[in-house]
């Protein structure tokens, strides 16, 4: 038999663990002038700044 799954991962570090919770991975669709093909650019935002991150 195999060994059930583990559902939580246990940190040594709460605090860490608390502000990763903060942080966003943001992922931009950006077309091409050139040849109108698309391309994505991922970047890691702070949940509070979003809104002016895809303002750019």
């Amino acid at each position: 038999m195999a060994k059930a799954a583990k559902t939580a991962i246990k940190t040594k570090d709460q605090k860490a663990a608390a502000d990763a919770k903060n942080w966003t991975k943001v992922i931009r669709t950006i077309r091409s002038a050139k040849t109108g093909a698309y391309t994505f650019k991922e970047s890691i935002v702070h949940k509070d700044k979003i809104q002016a991150h895809l303002a750019q």
